[in-house]
């Protein structure tokens, strides 16, 4: 079993993170790396949805970031080709996003990315500058 993990931050504020057990078995990263975003932008557009009922405007899209070129790459091509069906709506979904500019994705190195803390047993100094990281914004005031 694999597991979905994200952090969704706010003025460089975390304000909501998930880690969880995917449902799908999977056999190759491509397709949960899609399932994992389609789940983050539907948390994204409840966000965005509260936002907008409680009177804050909400302007731009919302930036994604992922550790997995492939996923990237492929948020923003329409020819790529799926062969499972879970993965197709999962695709369509999030390229439904990007193309409404309602989403942008984006690379981000896997040293960096923090939501490895959700979704792998991490240890040593890897775990300690994801921690670091995370809290940076917290504690630097220079």
């Amino acid at each position: 079993m694999f597991r979905t993990g994200f952090m969704i931050f706010m003025n460089m504020a975390l304000i909501n993170f998930t880690s969880k057990k995917q449902a799908i078995v999977e056999g190759a990263v491509f397709g949960l790396e899609f399932v994992a975003m389609e789940h983050g932008i539907e948390t994204l557009r409840g966000i965005r949805y509260k936002l907008r009922m409680m009177g804050v405007k909400v302007d731009g899209p919302t930036y994604i970031f992922g550790d997995n070129m492939s996923v990237i790459h492929n948020t923003s091509k329409p020819e790529s080709v799926l062969k499972k069906k879970s993965n197709s709506i999962c695709y369509h979904f999030v390229r439904e996003a990007v193309a409404m500019k309602e989403c942008l994705t984006s690379h981000i190195p896997t040293a960096k990315n923090v939501a490895d803390l959700l979704t792998k047993v991490l240890s040593g100094r890897k775990r300690r500058d994801l921690v670091a990281a995370l809290l940076a914004d917290i504690y630097d005031f220079d």
